[in-house]
């Protein structure tokens, strides 16, 4: 079996021999690692629709190729696993605005989910795959805390059904990032203006949601 098959990386020096090199073996996770950040690398380079090449993962993880059936099994075992750490790590990068109140978090997300279309197409994909192991709400302790806090301080009103309103905000903003290019073109609104646009009608539903119902006035 070559170096290449077992997995292990390079280094020179320590053996005695000039120009040998001596080789280190790469644990198990260290692998897996590897193989997740070369195919979230190709992900983000070549779009989700793209499809990736496991050989280009093999070659941009330093790996054989053949290790990522004995890791993961079969290509889309692989690339489940390396698009769910993806949203992941996303999710991660998302963990200051928790603070902030029901309108002001839901129009960050929106914003967010406007600049990286491709992680949200990433997570409809993981629903459309059925994968048992793909949240849309990775953080969900910390956001039902939220939505307590937004109840008690007023951003919310009492009676307002908060899960279901995180709900409902978070598919119309999935739902306009997937498919925003394709409502710029049917509408000849370029895609720029119709975000604009957008926003302001995502703030107005967002603004139903956080106003109390009107009360009717007593009939005399």
């Amino acid at each position: 079996m070559t170096d290449s098959e077992t997995g292990e990386t390079g280094e020179t020096g320590g053996t005695g021999e000039p120009g040998k090199v001596r080789r280190r073996r790469r644990s198990r996770e260290e692998t897996e690692a590897d193989l997740l950040a070369a195919a979230r690398t190709l992900l983000e380079r070549d779009g989700v629709l793209a499809g990736v090449n496991l050989r280009e993962i093999a070659a941009e993880a330093g790996v054989n190729h053949g290790q990522i059936y004995q890791y993961f099994g079969t290509r889309q075992s692989l690339l489940r696993a390396a698009a769910a750490d993806l949203v992941e790590r996303q999710a991660e990068d998302r963990d200051d605005h928790w603070e902030r109140p029901f309108v002001e978090r839901r129009l960050e997300m929106f914003r967010h989910r406007l600049d990286e279309p491709e992680l949200v197409k990433l997570e409809a994909l993981l629903a459309l795959d059925r994968d048992d192991s793909f949240s849309p709400l990775p953080r969900l302790t910390r956001t039902l805390q939220s939505l307590e806090r937004d109840k008690a301080d007023g951003s919310l009103p009492q009676d307002a059904d908060a899960v279901a309103a995180h709900v409902m905000s978070s598919a119309a903003q999935m739902g306009y990032a997937i498919f925003r290019e394709a409502y710029a073109r049917d509408t000849g609104i370029p895609l720029r203006e119709l975000d604009e646009r957008a926003t302001k009608a995502f703030t107005h539903m967002l603004t139903g949601l956080t106003t109390p119902p009107a009360t009717a006035a007593p009939s005399a």
